[in-house]
């Protein structure tokens, strides 16, 4: 279970990347229920999750009690994705569950945003339960939802989807590493040099699990080099991941 919510770390810079600051006036809207499921799946990585992980060394009770709080935010966050795509789709989770594929739910355009946030904050839940079987069974599911929105939509988010996609393709059993690779280096082609999140996604998605340490700070100073250029509350946030995790590089590797 360790290695489920080690592995999906990256999820953090993809939600970064999809980091939205829009709205909508019509209550109960899916638009309504996309803006209200970014806002808490954001919140829950850039102000809780992040902050239990810096305070893990010094605190670790707190630290557990600030995951418990995000994984909270996240399933929030879920149901407001999904319950706004089954009530525009009537029985699109019964569709996304069944084991045949031809089965499986398509998605119009205007309803991969949904899709999503939902699957980002499903699998951001997920990476945090690993003491919950229960959600961690979950996992093939998140990732068919954010595979049912890139065969729609594959530059979603300036590369928000590609990099989830890849954070998800390194988590699961069985993943393939270079398919990973290709999702990421998508995003990062996708962002244009302008999102630091991308880099950060591969950095923790790719370079950690491989064990490559000097590949692992490249990326680390590149996505510092995009925040400063360009300037973003995603990219500073970015930003100060990756002056993180630069501190404990030794403690990674």
């Amino acid at each position: 279970m360790f290695a489920i919510r080690s592995r999906l770390v990256g999820l953090c810079m993809a939600v970064l990347l999809g980091w939205l600051l829009g709205g909508c006036s019509t209550l109960g809207s899916p638009a309504l229920a996309e803006s209200v499921a970014s806002g808490y799946t954001q919140y829950a990585y850039a102000f809780v999750s992040f902050e239990a992980d810096r305070l893990e060394a010094r605190d670790a009770r707190a630290a557990q009690t600030l995951r418990e709080r995000a994984v909270r935010l996240y399933a929030r966050a879920r149901h407001q994705a999904l319950a706004a795509l089954e009530a525009d789709q009537p029985g699109f989770m019964a569709a996304l569950s069944q084991p045949d594929p031809a089965r499986w739910p398509s998605l119009r355009p205007d309803q991969v945003g949904l899709a999503y946030w939902g699957a980002a904050a499903w699998a951001g839940q997920i990476s945090l339960s690993k003491d919950d079987p229960e959600t961690v069974a979950d996992l093939p599911l998140s990732i068919r939802l954010a595979e049912r929105a890139y065969a729609t939509a594959q530059d979603h988010g300036n590369g928000a989807l590609a990099s989830l996609m890849g954070t998800l393709e390194a988590a699961r059993p069985g993943g393939s590493p270079a398919r990973a690779l290709a999702y990421f280096d998508q995003a990062i082609q996708l962002g244009q040099g302008r999102q630091a999140g991308a880099l950060l996604a591969k950095a923790e998605g790719w370079a950690q699990p491989a064990g490559d340490k000097a590949a692992f700070a490249v990326l680390l100073e590149e996505a510092l080099a995009v925040s400063t250029r360009h300037p973003s509350l995603a990219n500073d946030v970015a930003r100060q991941r990756a002056q993180w995790l630069l501190a404990q590089i030794d403690d990674l590797f």
